[in-house]
Order: C-alpha cells, then structure tokens, then sequence
C-alpha cells in the first residue's frame, strides 16, 4: 500500500465505501475530509454500513479493522482512513 500514491488511494477508497455501503456519490462527489457518519454526513452511513466498508477494506487491503475507538476515527473520513490504513498495511 505504501507504494500507492495518496490520490490512488483516496480515489480507492471513495470508490470501496460507496460501493460497499450502495450508496451513489453525492452532489460532488466526496471530499477528503468529508465526515461520513453521523448527522453532518451526505452519505447518512450508519452501522451495518461501518460493518460493510469494514469488511471490503479487509479483503481489499488486508486490514481487519477491530470495533475500537480508534476505528470509528478512522472511518471519520476518506482522509483519516487513507492514514489508518498506511500505519497498519502488512
């Protein structure tokens, strides 16, 4: 993962959690920093949706994401989980 450049791996992403939680990208498209959960999100994930994107990053990067609070600020944002991600790739 490392060897991916960073728009690579955001752009991954964006398209994993969209296509995990079945969700069309909105007026826009998504923002690095854009909150995903919660009532400030256009996406409206909830979660069985944080279930779902947690188990496509797992088969997608090989990175079980644990239910922990360090999980829930990862998956606060395409830019939070890019870095979780680097920090914990085999």
């Amino acid at each position: 993962m490392n060897a991916l450049p960073s728009d690579t791996l955001i752009a991954d992403l964006k398209a994993l959690i969209l296509d995990a939680a079945e969700k069309d990208a909105p007026p826009g498209g998504l923002t690095d920093d854009e909150v995903l959960f919660g009532p400030d999100s256009r996406l409206a994930l909830d979660s069985l949706d944080a279930l779902q994107v947690s188990m496509a990053i797992q088969e997608r990067f090989g990175v079980r994401m644990p239910d922990s609070k360090d999980t829930r600020r990862a998956l606060s944002s395409v830019a939070h989980l890019a870095e979780f991600l680097r920090a914990r790739r085999p």
